[in-house]
């Protein structure tokens, strides 16, 4: 159990807490992990809560797979890495999401933001923070998936960001045109 691998312990935990009437879905840098297949490495999950039993102790739940709460965090003696879980709701800029993906793994359900939304997730700290390295992450995404440029852009002018994405825009157009030759 302790070497599972970084998509296997975000199933896992997401199960747990989805049998105890805990509905979370992983955004942030886990999600830019799992569709970049660890090219990209987050060192945490960041599991954003759309629903729970409130009668539940969240933190029994947790310690029940090994977790314990510390400093704002879960951590595990088993697992190298920690689960925080950000204030909700699920949100990208200003916009909720709705759907979100699914996948299977040998240790559960894991529910997560889809391939578009991962991307404008990263683009938001980019936009708003100047935060490079998420522009990076956003770009590894789109490399190794199927992206909704046309929805990006919606969702940019929304959030007042439609020049900066303009600008940002041939940097998607050149890992298409690379992805196509491939």
């Amino acid at each position: 159990m302790t070497n599972l691998t970084y998509q296997e312990l975000a199933a896992l935990v997401c199960t747990h807490l989805d049998k105890n009437d805990f509905r979370c879905v992983l955004s942030g840098g886990g999600c830019v992990s799992v569709y970049t297949h660890n090219k990209y490495q987050s060192n945490d999950l960041d599991f954003i809560e759309l629903y729970s039993n409130n009668t539940t102790d969240f933190k029994k739940i947790m310690s029940e797979i090994g977790f314990t709460f510390e400093n704002g965090y879960f951590k595990s003696e088993k697992f190298k890495f920690i689960v925080e879980f950000p204030k909700g709701p699920l949100s990208i800029g200003s916009e909720p999401i709705n759907n979100y993906e699914t996948l299977d793994f040998s240790t559960g359900k894991l529910f997560l933001l889809s391939v578009t939304d991962c991307i404008k997730d990263r683009l938001a700290a980019y936009y708003f923070w100047n935060d490079n390295q998420s522009l990076i992450q956003a770009l590894m995404v789109a490399k190794s998936n199927e992206v909704d440029l046309k929805e990006i852009e919606r969702w940019s002018k929304v959030e007042g960001k439609l020049e900066e994405f303009m600008r940002i825009e041939k940097l998607f157009d050149e890992i298409n045109n690379e992805t196509d030759t491939e």
